[in-house]
């Protein structure tokens, strides 16, 4: 008997009922299936069904430019729990969680992914190091993000002497998914995507629980006309294919993108493209560029959301973009990494893997080089970006990169909201000082432990505009200086601690604050 999987939306929807776990596979909205997710919403409002759902998202489910996000969750009653990793990106929502509306988890990107595994092969949780000594570790917070959350998810467990975190594994009720292509039976193909993410990972899971696939897709295709490599997840999986009715507004490739084949790698941008050098260099600018002294030939590297990212474009302008190899832990190796709001993709990239997979690769020791963001170091070398002025923000794969990377370089401004400076004639001035420091006596809430970095020899990074620091075994050193900055007035009147001084304290490279190429490798 032919089997036809293609469904109206309603009829889709009628899968979903109160009280189911669901999941979510995207990166911002990577892959992000809006269609369903804004007619989930539009039935919720109108007959306030299903409710209580409980939400998985393996990584940030939101977008900076206003097409729809996990902010369509944000009604009472609709959700009861949300296991995350990105709370910040989706407002709204965050404000339920910050209020105790709903209860709420953040835990590192990784970790929700691989737990997909575990449910996929009836596991009952994840064993791994990844968040041991930050708020995950339930010594600290335990990943919980409010006094509504009671539930122990994670657990200290010794095995052969040593301490590893359990995370517990939950049954998933519904996976909602995007693809490319479905043809009648269900597979789906995902060329027009910028990432393969965790599509067929969420979906074993949910099958593996007894649960229903909901797959979003552009278009479909006859029964037996698609390649069968080319199928990402196997028709047997899938319960009900949705075709979107506005591409455009629902189905984009990311946030800032409708559509390109240069992200989806189906062709090759040409040289000379993608990234063009500045004519005039802003603060932002001179972090990356000194960032980028950090790189050596035949590194792998990751570039995490924030300024660092413009490290990729550093290298490209350079020409160093094919001497090293970026990747990003959403599964992407190779070409330049894009900021936002196309953050996640790149363009010219040489392969991709599934997101779990990705993390499989970090988790070994597969990156030489991380490009971090921070909110607060304190004289420890603790770093924190998951959790500052009263509300979580969670923290994506900062964890499982910081933790697992050979070398950390933390890109940050040295001052926060206010700060204003310009460049010229090689030097930096500084034209309002910002208000928020950042290097404070001590983090409101560890996500990168400085105390287990130091005791495994990690190599650590810190540039500002104004100045450069390293971790070092007795702390936070300041080993360089910017041409303009005065080390009293500027630097040290603006810590929350005081740190080492190194006894070879330099001026940083001038070449960094002369718009046009440094040089690098030369």
């Amino acid at each position: 008997m032919k089997i036809n999987k293609i469904m109206s939306i309603e009829a889709a929807l009628d899968l979903i009922k109160d009280g189911d776990t669901v999941a979510i596979s995207s990166a911002s909205m990577v892959g992000y299936p809006d269609y369903i997710v804004k007619c989930l919403e539009d039935r919720y409002i109108e007959t306030k069904h299903p409710a209580a759902l409980t939400l998985y998202a393996g990584c940030g489910h939101g977008n900076p430019v206003g097409y729809g996000a996990d902010d369509r969750f944000a009604h009472p009653g609709f959700l009861k729990r949300t296991v995350c990793t990105h709370p910040q990106v989706v407002p709204k929502l965050g404000k339920f969680i910050d209020s105790g509306e709903i209860e709420a988890y953040a835990f590192p990107q990784g970790v929700v992914n691989h737990l997909y595994r575990c449910s996929a092969a009836k596991q009952p949780g994840l064993l791994t190091k990844i968040g041991i000594g930050t708020y995950c570790d339930p010594r600290q917070d335990g990943g919980k993000l409010n006094s509504a959350t009671t539930e122990n998810l994670v657990e200290v467990m010794v095995v052969d002497g040593e301490e590893y975190l359990f995370y517990k594994s939950k049954p998933i009720d519904v996976a909602i998914l995007r693809g490319t292509t479905a043809d009648e039976r269900g597979n789906i193909t995902i060329e027009h995507e910028s990432l393969k993410l965790e599509i067929l990972e969420i979906a074993l899971a949910a099958k593996s629980s007894g649960g229903k696939v909901i797959v979003q897709a552009k278009r479909t295709a006859a029964e037996g006309s698609l390649n069968a490599k080319d199928v990402v997840v196997p028709g047997e999986l899938v319960d009900a294919v949705v075709v979107c009715e506005d591409v455009e507004q629902y189905h984009r490739q990311t946030a800032g993108t409708v559509y390109s084949p240069y992200m989806s790698g189906e062709l090759k941008c040409p040289a000379g493209a993608v990234s063009v050098p500045k004519e005039v260099l802003e603060a932002d600018d001179i972090v990356c560029r000194r960032a980028v002294s950090e790189i050596y030939r035949d590194a792998v590297i990751n570039v995490g959301v924030g300024i660092g990212v413009g490290v990729g474009a550093v290298a490209d302008v350079e020409g160093i973009i094919n001497d090293v190899t970026f990747t990003l832990e959403l599964g992407v190796f190779g070409g330049t990494p894009q900021a936002m709001p196309d953050f996640g993709a790149a363009i010219n990239a040489t392969s991709y893997l599934s997101h779990p997979s990705m993390f499989d690769y970090y988790h070994s020791g597969g990156l030489d080089i991380a490009f971090l963001g921070a909110a607060q170091i304190d004289a420890e070398g603790n770093v924190n970006v998951s959790r500052f002025g009263g509300r979580a923000a969670g923290q994506g794969g900062f964890i499982d990169i910081s933790q697992t990377a050979k070398k950390v370089v933390f890109c940050t401004y040295f001052k926060a909201k206010g700060f204003e400076s310009s460049i010229s004639d090689g030097k930096l001035n500084i034209t309002n000082e910002g208000k928020v420091p950042k290097f404070v006596e001590k983090v409101d809430q560890i996500t990168f432990c400085g105390k287990r970095s130091r005791a495994k020899g990690q190599e650590v990074v810190i540039c500002t505009e104004r100045c450069v620091f390293e971790l070092v075994e007795q702390g936070v050193m300041l080993t360089e200086i910017a041409p303009g900055i005065d080390l009293e007035k500027d630097i040290l009147a603006n810590m929350g601690f005081k740190p080492i001084i190194s006894k070879a304290l330099k001026v940083m490279d001038q070449r960094i604050f002369i718009p046009g190429r440094m040089g690098c490798f030369d």
